[in-house]
């Protein structure tokens, strides 16, 4: 009751209409800029989602991810080598400063982005609460330990969404994002070989997807070879993600968790999967409250933070 009452609170500090008389073309600079960086690369709709993603999940939805520091979030574990998109930011930013200079958070551009990235993509729009300021400090040590890892169990996922406010129909329907985009060997190559001591690949891996994803996994290579997401649906923002799970062919096993296992039936999670793997709307529209919750992760407002110039660096 406590957090849908703060939750309800944070709602009302932000607002849709928050730029509509200082920054009235916001909505449709972002849309353009997302737009040709998706063109020009599909996989950026996945990257410039993961950053909300990453930062709303650390301190809030502050843009802390997008400060350059020795020690910020960029270089935690979860995001180094990984996190992407941070160019096409910065390149929003400076649309969106031509036309109204000194307004726009570079949280909010972030959050727009995402919402389009998924529109973009196949998915649903909503209407995006604005209003976030930029925060002052990065905190690397809450990203390493707060973000969801693929190799967690799903309890320590669930976990780590109800330390932000979120609950298991959030994890799963924000797992959802999976749908799109593309990721790296080293995130899944654990299940390939000898998973768990087993000597043998993980047993809830479709065993075609297996062999396909152990040649373009080889032991020898450094792990930074790619495999889609959502096998055979990767550019598609629908409810795939959720039909793969049912067969075994989930990527990460933090995918695959939700669905198989007893973890899976003892949280409810594979109910959720099974009715986003058949119902479609019902997934796109869970998805969409699930990111206006999330977007609403303590933001700072009113007279909190800054509204940064240069979406790496903290004002002068």
């Amino acid at each position: 009751m406590i957090l849908f009452a703060l939750s309800s609170a944070v709602k009302a500090q932000l607002s849709t209409d928050f730029y509509q008389q200082s920054c009235p073309k916001l909505l449709q600079i972002v849309r353009k800029e997302v737009q040709n960086a998706i063109k020009s690369e599909m996989r950026m709709a996945a990257s410039l989602l993961r950053l909300h993603f990453h930062d709303c999940f650390v301190n809030g939805c502050d843009a802390s991810l997008l400060l350059d520091l020795t020690d910020g979030e960029k270089s935690a574990i979860p995001n180094v080598n990984s996190a992407r998109g941070f160019e096409v930011i910065d390149a929003i930013k400076s649309s969106v400063e031509s036309s109204c200079s000194g307004v726009v958070s570079c949280a909010d551009i972030l959050t727009i982005a995402a919402r389009d990235s998924v529109v973009l993509s196949g998915g649903n729009s909503w209407k995006v609460l604005l209003g976030r300021r930029d925060g002052l400090v990065a905190n690397q040590t809450g990203a390493n330990a707060g973000l969801p890892s693929p190799f967690d169990t799903l309890d320590a996922i669930i976990s780590k969404f109800a330390n932000v406010g979120l609950n298991v129909t959030d994890v799963v329907s924000l797992s959802g994002a999976h749908t799109i985009g593309l990721a790296t060997c080293r995130t899944f190559s654990n299940r390939l070989f000898k998973f768990s001591g087993t000597g043998a690949p993980d047993s809830t891996l479709d065993s075609t997807m297996a062999t396909d994803l152990q040649n373009q996994c080889p032991r020898t290579s450094d792990g930074f070879n790619t495999a889609p997401l959502d096998r055979n649906s990767r550019d598609l923002f629908d409810n795939h993600y959720f039909q793969n799970l049912l067969t075994g062919k989930g990527l990460l096993s933090s995918d695959q968790l939700l669905f198989s296992g007893d973890a899976a039936k003892r949280t409810s999670t594979k109910s959720l999967v099974q009715s986003y793997s058949s119902n479609s709307n019902l997934f796109l529209t869970d998805f969409a409250n699930s990111m206006i919750k999330m977007g609403s992760i303590s933001p700072l407002t009113g007279s909190a933070g800054e509204i940064r110039q240069n979406c790496r660096v903290l004002n002068s």
